[in-house]
């Protein structure tokens, strides 16, 4: 999982949106439990924003270069689908600098 440290130089700003009580936000809530020190201390420059608020669709967004901006779904998925998102959108930041 070599990319995990490859977030500060592909992303700007990483931040992950979910509902604190609703099941639909579990996953995302499970995932920033077991991921957040990890990709903080591999990425400690880099904003990782949590963002807790009722009712709302728990979503990963990305921030690159010159503001662009690339958001993902997580509504459904589980921790290794979440991780793969994560990793497709740290990809993604990779291929708008070539």
């Amino acid at each position: 999982m070599a990319w995990r440290g490859q977030l500060s130089k592909n992303l700007k700003e990483l931040r992950v949106l979910f509902c604190q009580t609703s099941p639909a936000s579990a996953e995302a809530r499970t995932f920033v439990e077991k991921n957040y020190k990890e990709l903080k201390t591999l990425n400690p420059k880099l904003p990782i924003l949590i963002r807790e608020s009722r009712g709302v669709e728990p979503q990963l967004w990305a921030r690159y270069d010159f503001g662009v901006e690339k958001g993902i779904r997580l509504d459904g998925m589980n921790g290794g689908q979440i991780s793969k998102a994560l990793e497709d959108l740290v990809k993604a930041g990779e291929a708008l600098k070539v």
